[in-house]
């Protein structure tokens, strides 16, 4: 999740780069750069930690263009050096970048082979490469990154700059966010508003997928498929001291729509792109070692834990314990010193979690935390921290933090399955390569949400709604239920499809929604089977999947197509869908989306 701002000024804007950079240093801060456009020639600077080493460097170096773009990064491809700091430049063109570029080694190998000298380990550079390719066969800086834009695969956002075109800058959104800021005689660029508050209040968004082109006259944007379009401009209430909804109804629907841009950088933090492997920073446990896993959450942090438990014992062949915090603290489980005890909490401050840990420690054993806030006591008190970079979280249904948890969960398997000898690099190049996937796959689920704003009206009638699913996909319902039941007060409960005929069918009839996750895996038989089941009761079925609707085998009230994915990837694709159904059954209902009734988004009390 880095950070990425453009100013085309009046005056010299690297002073103001840096400014813009401060309000975003949360999204990255292993290194930092800036790049300008004078007198027709392309400048940088750059410096490897945080910003104030490159404020440091520009007091010594200073920059005086008048057309620049900024920079502050949280390593993926390539080590936090200052030379593969953004921006990354050719002769021709400057760029800056945030995302994964999942069809990296094959563009690298693609540009080696046409003898292009690449000085880094970085994606970014490639950007770079492939645009400067297209300006050399005569096209001009527009139709390059048009036709540079279409040979990218994955989710990304990034800005170029252009030699000998001082009134120029073009970016693209595909995933990641970009809002654009129109000032007088200016114009300004940021991942986010808050970026660009103190010089505008005046602000678009581009839409997944657009790419725009920006002089200091105005604005142009194309759709995915060229064709010429006109966003909203809107007033922004974004200051640097606040966390702004941006051009969203409320902190969750941004939450939910920034998930292919923070699960990527969570993912990022994690694997080696260009050896695809798993690489756990500062990882002090032994999981080779390790015989078996406890693990203790709350919440929707439980079901990421039901989830792992899942992956961690069909891929690593690790048994696995999974308790709700508030009731392992008081069973005083017998654990085998030296075993590993798993925390999940997005706080890092969850009481009953904090407790849970405090009695394993006790226990003599190894403590492992997955958690949003490094500063945390949860964090504090662990042996090793594997953090989520999901970003503040304001709405209190978690949405961004359970998929980014599911991620750094993932990760852990694969590399305990390894370090155990139980696969073999072939395999976890197939499970790195899925994972890098989910990013692409999240931002086309979020692009047409029309489908669950219809579902939202029928389900808002409904007293009672059943959720089912099997195996990796079971606390996926469970996670589905929740969040209906959090933001929209309907009662809903998950069940395990196979449990269907042993109580929860009796529940069903004409009234009862039934939504089911079925991705087209080696239990997608079985669930259509339970499907019938509830068919032939009066069901009405909502059939989330994969495979066609028709798959289904019944009429259904309605069917979601989500794209193909590795079975190893689906809670994480079938996330979305639980969210954004509860999140507009709650918008239709009218109630309080981000502050819902009588929940806190930090339980901090027993």
């Amino acid at each position: 999740m880095c950070g990425i701002v453009g100013i085309l000024g009046t005056e010299p804007v690297a002073g103001k780069l840096v400014d813009a950079l401060k309000r975003l240093e949360y999204r990255g801060y292993d290194s930092a750069g800036v790049a300008t456009v004078e007198n027709g020639t392309l400048d940088r600077r750059r410096a490897q930690g945080k910003l104030q080493n490159l404020e440091a460097r520009l007091a010594s170096e200073p920059l005086h263009g008048r057309l620049g773009i900024g920079h502050t990064r949280w390593a993926t491809h390539g080590a936090p050096t200052e030379t593969n700091a953004h921006p990354h430049m050719t002769d021709g063109v400057c760029v800056v970048h945030n995302g994964i570029i999942e069809n990296f080694k094959e563009l690298r190998a693609e540009l080696l082979g046409q003898g292009a000298v690449l000085s880094t380990d970085t994606d970014t550079e490639l950007i770079a490469h492939l645009v400067t390719r297209e300006l050399n066969q005569g096209h001009d800086p527009a139709i390059a990154v048009q036709h540079t834009l279409r040979q990218l695969e994955g989710a990304f956002a990034v800005a170029f700059i252009f030699r000998d075109h001082d009134n120029l800058m073009i970016a693209a959104r595909q995933g990641s966010p970009l809002a654009i800021g129109f000032g007088d005689g200016e114009m300004y660029l940021g991942s986010d508003a808050i970026a660009l508050a103190p010089f505008t209040d005046t602000i678009s968004y581009l839409e997944d997928g657009d790419w725009a082109v920006l002089t200091r006259e105005g604005l142009a944007v194309r759709n995915r498929d060229g064709e010429s379009v006109v966003r909203p401009i809107q007033k922004s209430v974004a200051s640097a001291l606040m966390v702004d909804k941006g051009n969203h109804r409320h902190f969750m629907a941004k939450e939910i729509h920034e998930q292919p841009e923070v699960v990527a950088h969570t993912l990022a933090n994690y694997i080696d792109f260009a050896n695809s492997r798993i690489l756990l920073p500062d990882m002090p446990i032994d999981l080779a070692s390790v015989k078996r896993i406890s693990i203790s959450a709350c919440g929707t942090a439980y079901y990421a834990g039901l989830v792992a438990k899942y992956w961690f014992e069909r891929l690593a062949r690790v048994p696995v314990e999974i308790d709700v915090a508030s009731e392992f603290r008081y069973r005083e489980i017998p654990l085998e010193p030296g075993s590993l005890s798993l925390f999940i909490s997005q706080s890092g401050e969850t009481a009953d979690t904090l407790a849970a840990m405090r009695y394993c420690r006790g226990e003599d054993q190894r403590i492992a935390s997955i958690v949003n806030v490094r500063e945390s006591s949860i964090a504090r008190e662990s042996d090793a921290v594997l953090p989520t970079l999901a970003g503040p979280e304001i709405g209190v249904a978690s949405t961004k933090a359970f998929t980014c948890q599911l991620s750094v969960l993932g990760c852990l398997a694969i590399a305990t399955a390894r370090a155990r000898g139980i696969i073999d690099a072939r395999k976890e190049a197939e499970l790195v390569t899925a994972l890098t996937e989910v990013p692409r796959h999240m931002s086309a689920i979020l692009r047409d949400e029309g489908d669950y704003e219809a579902l939202s009206h029928t389900l808002s009638k409904a007293r009672d709604v059943l959720y089912l699913g099997r195996g990796l996909n079971y606390p996926v319902a469970l996670e589905g239920a929740l969040k209906l039941k959090e933001i929209s007060y309907i009662h809903a409960e998950g069940y395990a499809a196979g449990e269907l005929k042993h109580g929860p069918i009796a529940l069903i009839d004409e009234s009862v929604p039934v939504v089911v996750v079925a991705p087209n895996d080696e239990m997608f038989e079985k669930v259509v089977s339970n499907v019938q089941e509830v068919a032939a009761r009066g069901g009405q079925i909502v059939f989330i999947s994969d495979a066609a609707e028709d798959a289904a085998g019944c009429d259904v009230m309605a069917g979601i197509q989500l794209p193909e994915t590795h079975p190893f990837t689906t809670p994480l694709i079938y996330a979305l869908p639980m969210q954004l159904i509860a999140y507009h059954t709650a918008v239709f209902m009218g109630t309080d989306v981000d502050q819902p009734r009588n929940l806190a988004k930090s339980v901090t009390v027993e």
